[in-house]
């Protein structure tokens, strides 16, 4: 029998995830974090609203996710297997009104994570921090600790390093040179769940919202709200959008509908009832501060035009001229595809060494869905190992 250690690196909820599995299992699990805590991703991510995955029924929940490959980890460890997790290290959860999954109120982020960690000692789970991986071949890892350098075994390698995003976390990508020098393909890192620089300069709106709207490009369309910025505009919806719009060549426009439950000729109607053009969008179509203001930002003839100022509301165009940096966003897209993984997640040419969480290339909007991918793969890698023992 293998008395060397299975090894992680990362202690992200990937990696944390597969850790858990295979402990309750029986293994021997030590985790490597570079950081001097672990999920620093995962407590940042938290400041916003800790929504740690989404009450969707499960077909609508994985069309979220741009590739076969993830909705399928998904489906093995979905939302609602997620809610029995939280709940069996204590956490206890509620669903928001818009379907996102929340611990109680009251519960912080760091007490999610603590209750996690404390479940993984009492699993006889080891996490050692400020370990950074070198290197590893088809039998060992050499990292760096305290400016020593350490070579060890393992039975089974895991690699849950992230992605690009949010440096200060510690996710960097500094993996990507050391598998491209193993001639392992990573799709280049790209931003992702990004809000846009726009050509225009929305100073005077800065800061403000525009609610229960639908940005639109290319056919792709999605409802919700964006804030304006000093750079551009932000919001889930956009967010939603990058996927779609990442492969065209920028500056293009979106598009967006600022009535979306009203259809235009009831618009052009309320607009030809007569009157001071603003008092109509105020008062006859309910129409916010914001989106007046916005409006106002149109030639005049447009604006006092009923025909071309409905039109504008039902797609009012926003030229962008590009996506945030990538230390400035929520996620990634790209990394390792997944035709240099099997089944199991584990490289073709390093059969013991696998990966998981947003290292991989997938890609989903914000919501819950990242996280539950994270979740999902740290189990799907821990128990393809368990199967692969049995077998």
């Amino acid at each position: 029998m293998n008395e060397d250690p299975i090894i992680i690196i990362g202690a992200g909820p990937a990696g944390l995830m597969a850790a858990q599995q295979l402990a309750t299992k029986g293994y021997h699990v030590h985790i490597y974090e570079k950081n001097k805590a672990a999920a620093r991703k995962f407590l940042v991510a938290g400041h916003g609203g800790f929504n740690l995955t989404h009450n969707e029924p499960i077909d609508t929940f994985v069309e979220k996710y741009d590739a076969h490959e993830i909705q399928c980890i998904v489906r093995s460890f979905d939302n609602c297997a997620t809610v029995a997790w939280l709940s069996s290290i204590g956490i206890s959860t509620y669903v928001g009104s818009s379907g996102k999954i929340f611990p109680k109120k009251n519960i912080k982020p760091i007490q999610v994570l603590q209750a996690w960690l404390d479940h993984l000692k009492h699993l006889g789970v080891s996490i050692h921090y400020g370990h950074r991986l070198i290197d590893f071949d088809t039998k060992s890892i050499t990292y760096s600790h305290n400016d020593i350098t350490i070579h060890q075994n393992y039975q089974k390698l895991i690699l849950a390093l992230g992605g690009g995003s949010w440096q200060k976390t510690g996710s960097d990508a500094a993996w990507v040179p050391l598998l491209e020098s193993k001639n392992i393909r990573i799709n280049p890192l790209q931003s992702a769940n990004s809000g846009y620089n726009t050509r225009d300069n929305w100073k005077s709106l800065e800061g403000q919202v525009l609610k229960n709207i639908q940005v639109s490009f290319n056919g792709s369309k999605k409802l919700g709200e964006l804030v304006f910025t000093t750079y551009g505009i932000e919001g889930s919806p956009l967010y939603y959008l990058n996927r779609y719009t990442r492969p065209f060549d920028f500056p293009l426009d979106i598009q967006i509908d600022l009535k979306p439950n009203m259809a235009i000729n009831t618009i052009l109607k309320q607009l030809q009832s007569g009157g001071n053009v603003s008092s109509l969008l105020k008062n006859n179509l309910k129409l916010s501060t914001t989106a007046i203001a916005l409006l106002k930002k149109l030639d005049k003839s447009t604006f006092t035009d009923p025909q071309a100022l409905a039109r504008a509301i039902k797609s009012y165009s926003i030229p962008v001229t590009g996506l945030r940096p990538i230390d400035e966003v929520i996620s990634t897209a790209g990394g390792i595809p997944f035709t240099e993984l099997n089944e199991n997640l584990a490289f073709h040419q390093f059969q013991q060494v696998y990966c998981a969480g947003e290292m991989i290339d997938w890609e989903a909007p914000t919501g819950g869905y990242l996280l539950q991918a994270c979740f999902s793969t740290g189990m799907w890698v821990a128990q393809a190992i368990c199967n692969q023992d049995r077998s």
